[in-house]
Order: structure tokens, then C-alpha cells, then sequence
């Protein structure tokens, strides 16, 4: 049968495909998505075990082979998820990949229960909406959608859904880690990490694919003093030896970068801005030398944090009394590295900064593996092909992901893996919504969501 199918023209193959009633479609998917929505799949403690069962027994009932694992290596009530939509392997698979878990939500913050997955003003609300149980769904209906139309495929399509993506990424590590072997033939894996952008009017300008992400290179840092009681000042107080490193790291001005996807990025939206600021865009690494362009593009805090390292004072701690001086004093910095950028150099830098021995940095996690995708591929160019049909104005291009997916930890594979989002949504919604308060989608966005990946899965075939 997959010989046959393999070697029958279009035409024919065409003939044997079923049409999907996309209305029935995304009516049953919305039904879905509020089931999942109403799985409190809070991290910490996660309980993904639920959602893994949930998601498992809707492929038991389509007949597409899944598998859940890694529940004795994550803990208790703690798993991953695995499925497979077999083709005929004239090509290599592409996966589908998005994290069960959900940050936390506080009900009184919201204008609903954040896990009632109900209706209301035209959206569905629940935690997991954008971020991401609703991409989760989009991606699964996507493929059920071409099991159930019978189209032929040259590539098997996998669906993982991973737990501990909100805090310690430890899903995704654990998955390839021990699955490797489950990941061996994937090509491409798609998953957050990009949002399409909207004008005033709601009319998309361009799509997002996330081809790079910064890596978190997060710092503890300490001095040791001599406690004693406040009324007697003392050099031993770590407390201003601490203020003083951190105040020569606040000055510090990281050197700009471009790489080559943020200069892409550039010069793709270069189009939608009148002169001289399309000049300015259209050769980025030029416009930093010129003070006037430098200041508008740097003024910017997303353009800004694309183009250079960031370094951002987040934590102190010093005495719990104000009339005692503490033994020690500490300080939590959030560093965010360009995909090309070596840790051990970064850090070697910030301790000259310094210069003072009795600043000790350790760090707070081990950064991943850097993240920066070709866009010279059959899945970009599926995109592409998917943006343009639905929206002929729009355009594709590749900002950069400030924040942190999981990514880069099947990047290490070998894989490509894309950032790339469904949903037309206005910046608003996104800024208010993820990891935010009432979190929620539109019926229209659901409707959108699962033909885009329908439509991008059936073009890399």
C-alpha cells in the first residue's frame, strides 16, 4: 500500500484524499482544547501524567500509536508523551512538540475559573490557551486531520507532548536523553518560540518563524563579610563590596552583535517603514554606526536585547534586621547570550569588570546548547507557502526568541527546529495572556490555528 501510494502521480493521489468538514472540525477541536484547558497541569507540581492521558487515549481513538514515558525518571505523577503517524519513509519526519505544563494562575486575578475551559465574550479561557496547550491541540488536530483525509505521507509525523518545559526544561532533557533512538530520523521539529505580528486593523503584516533563542546564562553572586552589629561600621561589611561589583556591571555596555537571523529580521521589516528608517533596517550593522540610527533602533528594548548580550539586575540579599551586618551578601543577575556567544568568555569578562576576588559568581543553571536554524528548507519554504495563501500581504521572517523554549535541547540531535505559532493574535492579547491574567483564545484563532499546520504539514510532504 505505501509502495502504491508512493509511486501513484498527484492526480490520482488527489482522488484518494477525503475532504475535511472544516466547520465539524473546529467545533470538535475547540471542544477538545476546553478539555485540556480544564487539566490542571500547574508547575509546580506539574501532574502531567493527566494531560499525557488525556492526549493519549484521543490518539488511541484515531489509531495513531502513542506512548507514555519517562514517568519513573520525572516523578511522581510526571510523564512525557509520545505518538507516530506513520508514512511511508520516503522522507524523514518532521515532530510536533509543545510542554503540558502551565505556570501558575491565581482565580482572583481572573474574570474566570483559569481552568474551566468555558466560553464567555467570544473566547476560551484557561490557563495553557496560548502558552501552550492550545498550540498542543492545534498541532495534534493537525495531524489527526491528515489521518482522516488520507493523504499519502513521504514523512511520519511524531507528537510529543513534554513535561517541566516552565521551569526546569527537564521533559525535553529526560525525553533525549533516553529517547533518542525515538528521534532518530526526525528532520524537523516545530514548536513556540515566534509570534505573528498585527497591525492596528488585526490584518497580519508578517509571520513569525523562530529560527535562533538567546541562551540564559543566570549568575549567583556573592561576598563574604563579617557579621556584627549595625551601630559599628566595619570594612567587612560585604553589603557595599556586593553594591559596588554590581554598580561596575549596571555600566557596563555590552558590545552590539548581528547575527544572521536578526539581520534577515531586519531587513524583512525594513519594507514597512518610510526613509530613512527603511534604509536603516535594510543594512542593520551599517545604522549602528550612525549615532542617529543607533539611538532609534537601540531605543527599542526587544531590538535592543536581539543585537547584544543583555545583563539585568534582578535579585538582592542582603541582612533580614536593619541593625545587624550580614555575614554575606548575594545577588541574582539574568543573562541572556546571543546564539554565538561562548559562556566561559562572557563570564571571564564580567569578573575583570569587577576586579575584586571577593566576588565569587556561580552559576544558577548550565546554559543550553546554542539555537540557530537554516531557512534554506523544505519547512520554511512550507511556511512560506501556507502564509502566502492565506494571507498574499503578509510576509515571513525570523526575529529572534529573547526567552527560553526547549528548543535547543533537541537542537543537539541534529534537528531543525522552528519557533512558529498558528494564531492571528494582537500584541495586547499575547502581552496579557501568557504567563498574564484571563489567558484566552478566539474560535476564529482555533479555526485558523489547525488549517495552518494542516496546511504546513501537508506541503513538507
Amino acid at each position: 500500500m505505501a509502495l502504491t501510494a508512493f509511486l501513484l502521480p498527484a492526480s490520482d493521489l488527489a482522488a484518494q484524499t477525503k475532504p475535511i468538514d472544516w466547520r465539524t472540525f473546529t467545533a470538535e477541536t475547540q471542544a477538545i482544547l476546553a478539555n485540556y484547558l480544564r487539566i490542571n497541569t500547574t508547575n509546580p507540581p506539574g501532574n502531567e501524567i493527566l494531560a499525557a492521558r488525556f492526549l493519549k487515549a484521543i490518539l488511541d481513538r484515531e489509531g495513531i500509536e502513542a506512548r507514555i514515558l519517562d514517568t519513573t525518571e520525572l516523578g511522581p505523577n510526571r510523564a512525557n508523551l509520545y505518538a507516530r503517524l506513520r508514512g511511508n519513509g520516503g522522507k524523514k519526519a518532521i515532530a510536533l512538540v509543545h510542554h503540558m505544563d502551565v505556570v501558575p494562575a491565581v482565580a482572583s486575578y481572573w474574570t474566570v475559573d483559569p481552568f474551566s475551559g468555558v466560553v464567555k465574550d467570544g473566547y476560551l479561557w484557561g490557563r495553557g490557551a496560548l502558552d501552550m496547550k492550545g498550540d498542543g491541540i492545534m498541532h495534534l488536530m493537525s495531524m489527526i486531520a491528515i489521518k482522516r483525509s488520507g493523504i499519502p505521507l513521504t514523512r511520519d509525523i511524531v507528537f510529543i507532548g513534554n513535561a517541566d518545559e516552565e521551569l526546569g526544561s527537564t521533559g525535553a532533557q529526560v525525553f533525549v536523553d533516553r529517547h533518542a533512538d525515538l528521534l532518530r530520523n526526525v528532520e524537523y521539529l516545530i514548536t513556540e518560540g515566534s509570534d505573528n505580528y498585527l497591525d492596528a486593523n488585526g490584518n497580519v503584516v508578517y509571520f513569525s518563524v523562530g529560527v535562533a533563542e538567546k541562551r540564559a546564562f543566570w549568575q549567583h553572586v556573592l561576598v563574604k563579610g563579617t557579621p556584627s552589629h549595625g551601630s559599628k561600621p566595619t570594612k567587612q561589611n560585604p553589603v557595599p563590596r556586593l553594591i559596588a561589583a554590581l554598580y561596575k556591571i549596571a555600566q557596563y555596555e555590552t558590545p552590539l552583535h548581528v547575527t544572521p537571523g536578526v539581520d534577515k529580521f531586519f531587513r524583512d521589516i525594513s519594507r514597512t517603514y518610510p526613509e530613512p528608517r527603511h534604509t536603516w533596517l535594510s543594512n542593520i550593522a551599517a545604522a549602528l554606526g550612525n549615532p542617529e540610527a543607533r539611538e532609534w533602533i537601540l531605543n527599542d528594548v526587544y531590538w535592543n536585547a536581539i543585537l547584544r548580550n543583555t545583563i539585568s539586575l534582578t535579585g538582592l540579599t542582603g541582612s533580614n534586621k536593619t541593625n545587624v551586618i550580614p555575614p554575606e551578601a548575594s545577588a541574582e543577575i539574568d543573562i541572556r547570550l546571543l546564539p554565538d556567544q561562548d559562556p566561559d568568555s562572557v563570564l571571564a569578562l564580567l569578573k575583570r569588570i569587577v576586579a575584586d576576588t571577593a566576588v565569587h559568581f556561580t552559576p544558577l543553571l548550565t546554559p543550553k546548547p546554542p539555537l540557530e536554524s537554516p531557512t534554506n528548507t523544505a519547512l520554511f519554504s512550507a511556511v512560506e507557502r501556507a502564509v502566502r495563501e492565506r494571507e498574499p500581504k503578509a510576509f515571513v521572517t525570523t526575529p529572534m526568541e529573547t526567552g527560553a523554549t526547549d528548543r535547543p535541547i533537541y537542537r543537539r540531535l541534529g534537528i531543525i527546529t522552528y519557533g512558529l505559532s498558528g494564531f492571528k493574535l494582537p500584541q495586547v492579547e499575547i502581552q496579557r495572556g501568557v504567563h498574564g491574567n484571563d489567558e484566552r483564545v478566539s474560535p476564529d484563532n482555533i479555526a485558523y490555528g489547525v488549517r495552518f499546520f494542516y496546511d504546513v504539514l501537508r506541503y513538507t510532504q
